[in-house]
């Protein structure tokens, strides 16, 4: 029996993709949260929290993003004409980061104050330009037979704004646990509250981005098995666990915070993110480039896809394995005098 290399491909980048934003998504929102530290010691011990770890996330961006382009040529094609602009943003605000990041450490008085609101801006424009993609990527890529056909900001509306905003208050919420975890003493009470706050408004414009995207084309109404108004519940039953994951993510979520624990919030947060990739997947799976392009009408040759797996059958577990040694490494509190960086 022959491997379906297009099924294990498609697979391998949106694992990549899932991890990329369960794990840059904590630092992503560590940056975000930068402004309501209370002094320049506590975001030293924020930002010595995600010293180890911060450079490795961006690993999975990179595996999701040239697998795409090696894997699904036709689809890469597409997809990065329409969204030039967010993606730009988003790397330049990658870039802002990494250069901030190492620069904050040496920085005086004016120049440390100079690389903080550095970091910050471009922890949020980052996030801001990956929700854009994302929006824009839900509701639908113009095309011209295979190719990107249609205009420079169609990824610009109050749809992707919405969830430009949900992705980066999801971000934030990713970063106060991941605070709460790593941290104790007065921080620590501190990101408990900025994770009541996000975790508020990340549910919020979770469900509102979930009501919108019903409407946002109807290729995704037909598959949650809405029409004419009302749902089809047969249809509806065979997604229903996706919700159903969020809303026990969310209880594991309020049920940590409300307990002061430490690790259940950010278990419940990332059960709560796993529930909204699942929901988006769900409604334009098969489709890579939504919703003219399949991932099978997209894929490289069997043969390059096949040479390429062996590569990656070798350098995904040392990727993996290194991964979580480092974070095995690190684990435990971050207290002032850390310095990891």
């Amino acid at each position: 029996m022959s491997l379906d290399l297009p099924l294990i491909w498609a697979v391998i980048i949106a694992t990549a993709v899932l991890l990329y934003v369960l794990l840059d998504g904590f630092d992503l929102g560590v940056g975000i949260l930068f402004p309501f530290a209370a002094s320049p010691a506590d975001r030293d011990v924020m930002m010595d929290s995600i010293a180890p770890v911060w450079d490795g996330n961006e690993t999975w961006l990179v595996l999701g993003g040239g697998g795409l382009f090696a894997a699904f040529p036709l689809a890469y094609a597409a997809i990065m004409p329409a969204f030039y602009i967010p993606v730009i943003l988003m790397l330049l605000a990658l870039i802002l980061r990494g250069v901030a990041f190492e620069f904050r450490l040496r920085g005086r008085r004016r120049g440390k104050a100079f690389w903080t609101a550095a970091f910050a801006g471009g922890s949020l424009v980052c996030a801001l330009a990956q929700g854009f993609i994302l929006g824009g990527f839900i509701q639908g890529i113009t095309l011209d037979g295979v190719a990107f056909g249609g205009q420079p900001f169609d990824w610009l509306t109050p749809y992707t704004l919405l969830v430009a905003v949900g992705l980066a208050a999801g971000y934030a919420l990713l970063g106060a646990c991941w605070v709460i975890l790593k941290t104790k003493d007065e921080l620590h009470g501190a990101a408990r509250r900025w994770a009541w706050i996000a975790a508020i408004l990340t549910a919020a414009l979770l469900a509102a981005v979930s009501v919108a995207t019903l409407f946002i084309h109807p290729a995704v109404a037909a598959r949650w098995g809405y029409a004419g108004g009302g749902f089809d519940l047969g249809r509806l039953a065979l997604l229903l666990p996706i919700p159903i994951l969020g809303l026990i993510g969310l209880g594991v979520l309020v049920a940590g915070l409300r307990r002061r624990s430490h690790g259940w919030p950010i278990i419940g947060a990332y059960m709560l993110f796993l529930s909204g990739y699942l929901g988006l997947a769900a409604g334009f799976f098969p489709n890579i480039v939504p919703y003219g392009m399949t991932f099978r009408q997209a894929a490289n040759a069997d043969n390059a896809l096949g040479l390429m797996l062996v590569g990656v059958a070798i350098l995904l577990p040392v990727i993996i394995g290194y991964t979580l040694w480092v974070y095995w490494l690190f684990r435990g509190k971050v207290t002032a005098d850390a310095g990891y960086h």
